[in-house]
This record gives C-alpha cells, structure tokens and sequence, in this order.
C-alpha cells in the first residue's frame, strides 16, 4: 500500500524535482541511512522527497494506515546520533521542499509597512536565507548558528544557538509563525496568538509534534562589517567572569556577539596555540602567558556589528575599547579585524573545507553538546577540560553563555535551572581510526563518562540535541512538569507516535483505522 501511495505522488511531482520514490535497497548507499555522526545506519522502507506541505500530510497519513510505518523529517543529514532516521519507515528529504523553483524563501511586510520578514521553506539552509536577505534586500535574521549549512525546520525543532543567543535569543526565539504538517496528517499555520500550544511545542520539540514546512523569520537591517575581537585567558575564573558581564551589559553597551572556546596550553597544531583563529600576519606569543597557567587555555570571542552612515569609525573604535578595557585578559595576546558580515558568519565553512580534504568531514563525529548551569561550570571545567580532555578532543571545545530570560518557556526545549548557563560543546573532528585517533567506541564511552559525572556531582545541566533510548531518561531529561507537557501535546498532535522516531522516545501505536488495500 505504501509503495502504490509513493508511486501516485511520483508521478504527481516534477519529474527532475521528485522522480520515482527512492527505496533504500543498500544501506551504504542511501544517505538517508546515515547522518553526519557516523555513528548509527538503519535502513528506512523509503525516501519521499515532498514538493509541497501537501505532500508531507499524505506521507503521513498514509503510514497512520498502516500499523508499522514511522515518518522522519531530514534536512541536511547534520544530526550525530540517527535523530532523522526512520528505521522501515519513511524518510522526509525536506531539502526538496527548497529547490530553487519552488520559491523557498519570500519577502513579507508587515500591514503597517514597518516590519519585514521571511517566509522560509523548512528545508531552507541558513546559508541560503543569509545570501538571499543580504544580497536582494539589506536584511538579515538577528539568531544565528555557527554552521548555517543546517535547515530552518532541523534548527528550530531543537533551539539553533550561537554567540548572538545571549543578546537576540536563540533561533526558537526568533520565529512569528510556522506551518506545521501533525502526526495526524493535518496541515496547520501557528503562532503565537493562533494555536499557540503547537507553535511553542514544536519550538525545540525534537520532531515529536509535526514537520515545519515553513517558518516566518523577522529581518532587520544588515549589518556591513563586524569588529571581530579575540583575547586569550589562562584562568577560568576570569574567563567566566569577564564572559558572564559581558552578556549581562545593557543592549547599548553591549557586543552583539560572545562566544569562546578552551584549548590546550602547547603547540599542538590540531588542540593547541595554533587553533586560535588569528588574523594573517599575527603571532600567537606563548611567552606571554603567566608562570602558573595551567594545561588548558580560554579564548574569548567577541564581535561588534557595523552599519553605514550610523556610526563613525571612531565611534566604534572607542565603543570597543570602552568594553574590552576592563577584561582581566593576558594582554598582548588579544587578535582584531574587520570583516564582512557574510563572511563573519560564514567562516565555519572553511572548517568544513580543511576537514573535507583531511577525510575527518566523513569520520564519524561522536559530538556532545550540552548546557552548563554558571553555578557548577567552574566544576565542570576542573573535572572535564582540565582533566579527562586536557589533551583536547582534536576539535572544537565550545565553551559560552547564554541568559535564560531571552528563551521563552513555553518551548519545548529543556534549560538548566540558572540564569546563566552556558553551551558546552564538543565537536570531535578526527579522522578515521587507525590513522587519525582512538576507536569511536572509546570517545563515546568518554562522552558517556562525561555525562556519569554530571550526573553524580549534582550539577545542573541538560543535553542539547539530546538523545536517549527509554522513557525514565526522557523524563529526567525534562524534569516531571514539562514531561507531562510533552506527553499531552505528543497525545494531541501525533497520537500514533508516527513522527522522529530516530529519538527513540514514544513506541509506535498501532492505527485506529483499518488499513486501506490499493
């Protein structure tokens, strides 16, 4: 029955756009078998590759008619623990739902012709709605991630978080409206003020509730440049506490950007001194860092934007200088420059590219990424960064905060109980053992050693992009009250438990009809 519904909808797309449904016959040759982490494979019965939110319900309803099927949303095949799988269930390509005929990015005014937004496609990247907004219009969202080569709908069913989080709130934050096909097979428009509760429930809700096939995103001015300053800390203590006033300043004196990562004190050109990004020409001098600086390091990131005809240079020279004057940095190791707005925000893509030409891009990636309470972060970094990756992880170590008041909590998304707390994020680029590093058994066994002593100290975190295997863990993941939440609306909006069944959290149920024989 499924294969004669995939064969009419087929047949009903563009030939060039859709074409005969994929059927993963070969694991490793089906991509949506696989996702960026590597570290999961599962054999779905079939790709869809929607042309309209049209399409995505009937996917939907179809599998309710029968008693086994699941469907999964994928974008861009980012997830790292097999989130966007569907094991004998269907497959979601929502980037179809982006080609460039299809128009999937639209300019919208508000009535009053103060406000313009951009009705996004779900399967857009962020790269695309940056290039687009910038290039046609002057106009950019405020939220961002550091790699924009992610979809709209995969970022907001998790929270889309970067250094701009602390000031213009996460991605989740930063959204007016969504089109939202339900476990049911319904297709609704939600927001705010019209079927709120499925709007914030699929905010951060994993995939549980509906697919977003569209999302309205505010724009603002773009900016033209952006001072990009990065300063270097041997303690901790001072690192945090410089990073934690900087988030907290009022907007008119405060950075539109902090970020920061840790690194380990040598000149390991993978984990040490040389993976502080630094401008051409600048030289990271050792020599300068204090006697007692310990195996680990923190670099600070901060960034100003610029507009033209706003500001004079030296207005914003002095605006920095104001702000960076009192931060208890190692002088002589702080790194400026000016640059373009897409290109600030695009610089990860050179990551991806040196990773691509070293084979770690296609390693698995046993990422972890979390969210730190301020109170227990001091112990995080004792027990985590100065001990079990004091030697580094050969990736990123992400380490920044983010103030609770700018997420709304009727999300979904599950925050640590602190005003501050901070992303901590492990992004392991290594390349394919025996070569390049350990087993990847052995770096998800750390990871989960990380999460043991979270858990056994007592500190107040969450999981970000979480990922669990049984219902108690789920529960603890949410904490009772917003569990409860979760189940009622995933009872409301996908009652037969067909959607994201990748995280592993509702069994599927069986159908209440019976099913159809074509």
């Amino acid at each position: 029955m499924m294969l004669a519904y995939m064969d009419r909808a087929a047949a009903a797309a563009e030939p060039e756009d859709a074409g005969e449904p994929v059927v993963a016959e070969d694991v490793a040759g089906c991509a949506a078998a696989r996702d960026f982490g590597g570290l999961v494979s599962v054999r779905p019965a079939a790709v869809v590759r929607p042309a309209s939110a049209d399409d995505v319900a009937r996917a939907i309803r179809a599998a309710a008619l029968t008693t086994h099927l699941t469907v999964a949303a994928r974008g861009n095949g980012h997830s790292v623990a097999g989130q966007a799988m569907a094991e004998g269930g269907i497959v979601l390509d929502m980037r179809a739902l982006a080609l460039p005929r299809r128009m999937p990015i639209q300019l919208v005014r508000s009535p009053d012709g103060g406000s313009y937004f951009a009705d996004v496609s779900g399967g857009a990247l962020w790269e695309e709605v940056l290039h687009w907004g910038v290039k046609n219009h002057g106009l950019a969202p405020a939220s961002w991630t550091d790699y924009l080569r992610l979809t709209v709908g995969g970022t907001l069913s998790n929270g889309g978080v970067s250094g701009q989080s602390f000031r213009y709130g996460p991605q989740v934050s930063n959204v007016v409206e969504l089109e939202v096909v339900t476990g049911d097979g319904e297709c609704c428009v939600c927001s705010p003020s019209s079927h709120s509760d499925l709007f914030f429930a699929v905010l951060g809700g994993l995939g549980q509730f509906g697919v977003i096939t569209r999302a309205r995103i505010p724009l603002h001015t773009a900016p033209q440049t952006v001072r990009w300053t990065r300063v270097v800390y041997a303690s901790f203590a001072d690192y945090t506490a410089d990073a934690e006033w900087l988030v907290t300043r009022p907007p008119d004196a405060a950075f539109d950007y902090v970020e920061g990562f840790a690194f380990v004190n040598s000149d390991d050109p993978v984990n040490g001194w040389p993976s502080v990004p630094i401008p051409g020409g600048a030289r990271f001098d050792p020599s300068l860092l204090p006697a007692g600086a310990g195996p680990v390091l923190y670099c600070l990131e901060v960034a100003l934007h610029q507009y033209p005809h706003q500001h004079r240079p030296d207005d914003e020279d002095k605006k920095v200088g104001r702000m960076m004057e009192p931060l208890k940095y190692v002088r002589g190791l702080e790194f400026a420059a000016d640059v373009g707005y897409v290109e600030f925000l695009s610089r990860v893509n050179r990551v991806e590219e040196e990773a691509r030409r070293n084979g770690s891009w296609a390693a698995p990636h046993p990422w972890l990424n979390l969210f730190v309470s301020a109170r227990d972060i001091a112990d995080f970094d004792r027990a985590v960064f100065n001990g079990m990756l004091a030697d580094g992880i050969d990736g990123p170590m992400l380490v920044y905060p983010m103030l609770k008041s700018k997420w709304d909590p009727d999300t979904s998304v599950a925050l640590p109980e602190g005003r501050i707390f901070y992303l901590v994020a492990l992004l392991r680029f290594c390349r394919p053992y025996p070569g390049g590093g350990p087993p990847v058994e052995e770096l998800v066994a750390q990871n989960s050693a990380i999460l043991d002593a979270c858990r056994s100290n007592g500190y107040d975190f969450k999981t970000y992009f979480p990922h669990y295997r049984a219902e108690p863990d789920w529960a603890r993941h949410f904490g009772a009250a917003k569990w409860n939440r979760f189940v009622d609306r995933k009872a409301r909006y996908d009652p037969l438990a067909i959607l994201a069944p990748g995280q592993k959290m509702f069994p599927r149920a069986p159908s209440v009809a019976a099913p159809v024989i074509v």
